[in-house]
């Protein structure tokens, strides 16, 4: 067994919040706030200025396993993970190959068991993500998958859309969409507007996520189904999902901490490491975002951890691949960029990133609760850190060099300290 004595407990579902001391049993909570006077520990900590959560889950990582582990691999990708205050992740499935049939999703998830996080893999919507035919997605859930996502590619179908939403509806999992039209995008990765006019460089509108923003959360409304927004980036996408949560539709966006840190001035700053799509955009769009967090619209802070090596960083902007790692930074710039300027509670930050993500996928997780999976994050939100060195295989952020607050000491999964 674990005490872990006189930490700030906070479980944003019940809206608990003191100091008090936690025992874990095994891979279970078995107490909050009692002790017993027989009780054996095999470890004792001090948890006195820190503050216990459930563990962070994030709903959209990318491990590059199989196909591209020179990027990252399962092993280094839950070791980040950890590091930074995850127990349970959701890996897309635009490996190569594809996770499109029953056989390719088992092998990876046997080899998600022997990590020491729980990390998910998603399965894709179309078969070989070319957007023509539906994967087997009764036969993907029968073997494990509880999510469907193409993404890094946007569903171009509107009806073979429809008819994934009307499926998961009926297996009652969300589906997990990336929204960029090519139309409106001459070059990826960078916002259209005046960088990339600085820049002499084509760019990527915003109305390439807003149109299809527009056109998913109509469906979502037609169908039921529960949609997930990926890593939204601009203010009309997040306005048009505010829209449609208010006429019922089952809605959720993410939040990548990027889009609500940095604007489209930092690919002056950091060149390739602030190219990611969709991009970095305006001011305006960032504070929308920010808004969106507040008041509800945007219910999951997720990383897209998105590793790549340094010699595909180093290439030209036109050439070189999009997006950043994550999941290392993301808890000290929620706490940074979110909390510390007042923009959310703590309690309101730590809801995003652990038991909304787990509702998104009928997880257990996600709640420090008696009986729940023994799965916290222990952190010192007043503590200043600098980002120097990953325990992920790729170090491609702009964030590098940064001094955040909110200090991960320790990540526990099922019992067991992996951090």
């Amino acid at each position: 067994m674990i005490l872990i004595k006189q930490a700030r407990v906070m479980d944003p579902e019940s809206g608990f919040d003191q100091v008090t001391d936690i025992v874990l049993d095994g891979n279970k909570i078995k107490s909050i706030g009692k002790v017993q006077k027989d009780d054996c520990f095999d470890r004792i900590i001090d948890g006195s200025g820190l503050i216990a959560a459930p563990g962070l889950i994030d709903v959209h990582v990318h491990f590059r396993d199989p196909g591209f582990t020179y990027k990252e691999d399962l092993t280094t990708g839950a070791a980040a993970a950890a590091a930074g205050g995850f127990t349970t992740v959701v890996c897309m499935a635009n490996t190569k190959p594809v996770v499109d049939t029953v056989e390719i999703y088992k092998e990876i998830e046997g080899r998600c068991k022997k990590l020491p996080i729980k990390v998910l893999q998603a399965a894709a919507v179309s078969k070989g993500f070319e957007g023509k035919q539906l994967t087997d997605m009764d036969a993907l859930y029968q073997a494990g998958v509880r999510g469907f996502t193409d993404d890094g590619i946007p569903l171009m179908d509107a009806d073979l859309v429809k008819k994934a939403m009307e499926k998961a509806r009926e297996l009652n999992v969300p589906i997990s969409l990336h929204e960029e039209d090519p139309a409106y995008i001459k070059q990826p990765g960078v916002n259209q507007g005046k960088v990339s006019q600085q820049l002499n460089y084509g760019g990527a509108s915003y109305l390439a996520e807003a149109v299809m923003v527009k056109r998913d959360c109509q469906l979502a409304l037609e169908t039921g189904a529960t949609i997930d927004i990926q890593h939204i980036s601009s203010g009309q996408a997040v306005d048009y999902v505010k829209e449609a949560k208010e006429k019922g539709a089952h809605v959720v966006a993410e939040a990548s901490p990027h889009h609500f840190t940095l604007t489209e001035e930092a690919v002056l700053k950091y060149g390739t490491l602030a190219r990611m799509n969709p991009p970095l955009r305006t001011e305006e769009d960032r504070q929308r975002i920010i808004k969106g967090l507040q008041e509800g619209t945007i219910e999951i802070i997720a990383t897209d951890h998105a590793p790549h090596s340094k010699e595909e960083k180093e290439k030209p902007l036109s050439e070189a691949p999009s997006g950043i790692t994550g999941l290392e930074t993301s808890l000290g710039l929620g706490v940074t960029e979110l909390v510390g300027n007042g923009y959310l509670t703590m309690m309101q930050l730590l809801e995003k990133m652990t038991v909304n993500p787990a509702k998104l996928y009928h997880l257990p997780q996600g709640r420090l609760q008696e009986g729940k999976p023994a799965d916290l994050v222990l952190f010192d939100p007043e503590e200043e850190w600098e980002v120097k060195q990953y325990k992920s295989k790729a170090s491609n952020s702009p964030f590098t060099g940064w001094k955040l607050k909110g200090k991960v000491k320790y990540t526990i999964c099922d019992g067991r300290i992996v951090n």
